[in-house]
Order: structure tokens, then C-alpha cells, then sequence
């Protein structure tokens, strides 16, 4: 079970998410925890390195900001044993979960969960820090952006769990986000494969990298609210079943009925970039995309076409709009590595995907999804598809109207009553 900053942002939080694990462990679970930092405080503690010295040292900096994870974890075990829970708080080089040795972007290497087995045999929950673990040079590490996710997928891979349960403020994986598409319905299921591309294409619901992880070692995944009733239905893991309310992130050979479309996902801000009649021979595409690699900028959706005489090629591509100004910069300040005839670029552009394990089998769902736009009226830029999914460029004021036009034509608006 993994709980987030959210469910753990006060003591009443906190009280909340133990009794979430009493129940689990009332119906005769061995339970494994893992914590983030109360919310905001890794943010405070970021902000107190900053203010110590804007060029920290980098091990310092985690010895810093890993301390938040601690404090959750104290507490969560504190009220555990208030509980009549047999509990403890690990810290990640107490397990240990070994990592490389790149400070605040760590890579997990290996866990040692024998003490932990042990432990868990005994009956004892096991409250571990999610975020962090142990260089090879006995320094603790940070794991960066959903480093707390990748732990607990980890970690359960290591315990073999049956299930890992990442408690966050949604109550699963909708269709859409329900902001935006009132009608969208909350998954049941959703394959590895699919959760992956949501979650690169603007879902939130759960960190690419931890999918991916969960993924490569058959960890499934459990999304659920924290902020459900803790004294609601229980989950049976005598068979693994999934019995309880939220959504089930697992192999495609457990969905049964494998619908055309699971989801329609938005990204907002995106910017798109021509580059036109530029020179084509070997090695263009490595020095326009180099380029831009060289400034740590992220390139989204690319597509070339070339001219009829193969001589040249325009080139578009898409970054957000927060990078426009430096990806425009990077490929016009190419020192020579690419001649081309002009670069046109413009800002305000939102990408939709279409995604869905079912589209592997089902012909014609892109032109069904260039349909659906059309009869709105809305213009598409830019095309890219891949087995399971679609995405379009289009304008970004009919954003909110296309997601919820392509989610009511691919039948996934949510039956009335």
C-alpha cells in the first residue's frame, strides 16, 4: 500500500490512511507500506537547501530533503501501534533499497527484502520511506519526480506481493478527466500498456515511470482514494481477485472484453515547429533533433515528409509552449550542421490521444476519430499513431470540445442511472 503526500497532509490524514491499512490487515493481509512527505514539505525543505546555497552539494541536498518521508513514516507507525498494529518505520537504507549513486535522480539497483519477508511473516506492517535509498557509497539517495511510486512498485516486486495499492485523491483511472468530460466513467481495468501511454499523454492519475516498472515485473497495480470510507469493502487476495473499489492496472490477458477506445487523454500548450526545405541527406534528422537534445529540450509528435525529387524535407515537430522560445533558438543556431529555406513555428496547440489495447484489432479507428473532429468543425494539424493509440494536433480553444465529442462517439459516456 502506498499513500501520497495528500492522504498524508496532517495527522487527521494520517489517522485516516492507518485505519486503511487496519482493514487490510484485519482481513489477514501481511502489509507493506510505503510514504511520501506530508504535502508541502519536501517543497519547504527544496526551498531551505536553496536558501543555504544556490550551488548545494547534491548529497547534502538529499540528506536534506529526504527527511520528510521519515517523518510520515514515524508517525504513520506511531498511530499503527496505537492501533494495536505491530508496526514499524524503515527508512530506505534500513531495508536497504540500493540505488545508483546519481543524487536526487537515482535509479533503484536492487532491494534486500529478506528482513522485510521476515518481518511481514511475523505479521508486522512495514512502513517504509518511499522516495530514497542507499549509494554504493553509503550516502542516501533521492529517487526525483514519483520517486514515492517507484518505490512502492519495487518494493513489491521484491516482497512478491500480490498486489501493490497506490492510495492517492482519485478513486481510479476515469475515461477521461471528469473535469473536462463530465460523463467519463472510472475504469475497472486498464492494461499496462494502456495505463503507460495515459500517463506520458497527460493523465496524472500515476508516474510513467513507475507503470513501467510495474510493468517489466508484472507488479499489478491497485489506483484508489484515500479519502474513501477506510471501513469499505476489503479486497480478497487469497486468489487475487479484485474486489474493491478503484481501478486494476494488469496484464492485457486479464481484461476479458477489450474495448476499441479505453481512454481519451489532452495536453494543453503545445507548440508546433516547421522546418521547411531543408537540405535531405544523411544525418539531417540527428543534427536537428541533436540540437535540440543539446538544450534538454523534450520533442513530442515529428513528422517528415519529403519532396518529390527527394532532394528536400520539411520537418514538424511539437514542444510545449514553455520551451518554444529556446527549441526556435536551438534550430536556428545550428552552426552549419543543416541548411534549410525557413523556420515558421507558432504556440497554442493541444494534443489528443485516442488509446486503446483494442485498436490493435479493429481497423479504421483514426479515420473514425478524424470523423468525429470534423463534424465539429475542428481542424487537424498533425498526425501520429502508434498500435494503441492516436493523438492529433488541433487549435487549443477546441480542446475541451473535441475530448468530449470523441468520448461520447467512441460510447464511453458514463449510462444515465
Amino acid at each position: 500500500m502506498k499513500f501520497g503526500g495528500t492522504s498524508l497532509a496532517d495527522m487527521e490524514r494520517i489517522r485516516h490512511s492507518a485505519r486503511h491499512i487496519k482493514r487490510e490487515v484485519d482481513a489477514g493481509h501481511q502489509v507493506a507500506v510505503v510514504v511520501s512527505a506530508m504535502a508541502g514539505t519536501t517543497n519547504q525543505l527544496v526551498k531551505w537547501c536553496e536558501e543555504a546555497s544556490p550551488m548545494h552539494d547534491a548529497r547534502e541536498y538529499d540528506a536534506v530533503v529526504s527527511t520528510g518521508e521519515q517523518v510520515s513514516a514515524g508517525l504513520l507507525a506511531i498511530i499503527l501501534q496505537g492501533m494495536d498494529i505491530s508496526a514499524r518505520s524503515f527508512s530506505g537504507w534500513q531495508v536497504p533499497i540500493k540505488t545508483s549513486d546519481v543524487h536526487g535522480a537515482a535509479r533503484i539497483e536492487d532491494i534486500d527484502a529478506s528482513d522485510l519477508n521476515i518481518r511481514l511473516n511475523e505479521n508486522q506492517v512495514c512502513v517504509v520511506t518511499g522516495f530514497q535509498g542507499i549509494s554504493p557509497n553509503n550516502r542516501v539517495t533521492t529517487l526525483g519526480r514519483g520517486g514515492s511510486d517507484t518505490s512502492a512498485v519495487a518494493l513489491a516486486a521484491a516482497v512478491k506481493a500480490d498486489r501493490c495499492d497506490i492510495y492517492t485523491d482519485v478513486d481510479g483511472v476515469y475515461t477521461a478527466d471528469p473535469r473536462i468530460a463530465p460523463k467519463a466513467q472510472r475504469l475497472e481495468r486498464i492494461s499496462f500498456e494502456e495505463m503507460l501511454e495515459m500517463a506520458s499523454l497527460g493523465a496524472k492519475v500515476l508516474q510513467t515511470r513507475s507503470v513501467e516498472l510495474a510493468m517489466a515485473h508484472g507488479v499489478r497495480l491497485a489506483v484508489r482514494s484515500s479519502f474513501a470510507d477506510p471501513d469499505g469493502p476489503q479486497s480478497d487476495s487469497k486468489n487475487t481477485n479484485f474486489g474493491v473499489p478503484g481501478t486494476l492496472v494488469c496484464d492485457e490477458d486479464e481484461i476479458v472484453e477489450k474495448q476499441i477506445v479505453s481512454g481519451v487523454t489532452l495536453v494543453k500548450a503545445e507548440a508546433k515547429i516547421t522546418i521547411r526545405s531543408v537540405k535531405d541527406k544523411p544525418g539531417v534528422a540527428a543534427a536537428v533533433f541533436g540540437a535540440l537534445a543539446k538544450e534538454q529540450i523534450v520533442v513530442d509528435m515529428i513528422v517528415q515528409n519529403i519532396s518529390d525529387d527527394g532532394r528536400q524535407t520539411d520537418i514538424t515537430f511539437t514542444v510545449p509552449d514553455s520551451e518554444y522560445d529556446k527549441a526556435m533558438a536551438a534550430v536556428s543556431n545550428n552552426e552549419g550542421r543543416f541548411e534549410y529555406e525557413s523556420i515558421k513555428g507558432a504556440k497554442g496547440s493541444a494534443k489528443i490521444s485516442v488509446i486503446g489495447v483494442g485498436m490493435r484489432s479493429h481497423a479504421g479507428v483514426a479515420s473514425s476519430m478524424f470523423n468525429a473532429l470534423a463534424e465539429k468543425g475542428i481542424n487537424i494539424q498533425l498526425i501520429t499513431t502508434s498500435e494503441i493509440k492516436t493523438s492529433v494536433l488541433i487549435e487549443e480553444e477546441y480542446a475541451e470540445l473535441a475530448v468530449r465529442a470523441l468520448h461520447t462517439y467512441y460510447g464511453l459516456d458514463k449510462k444515465e442511472g
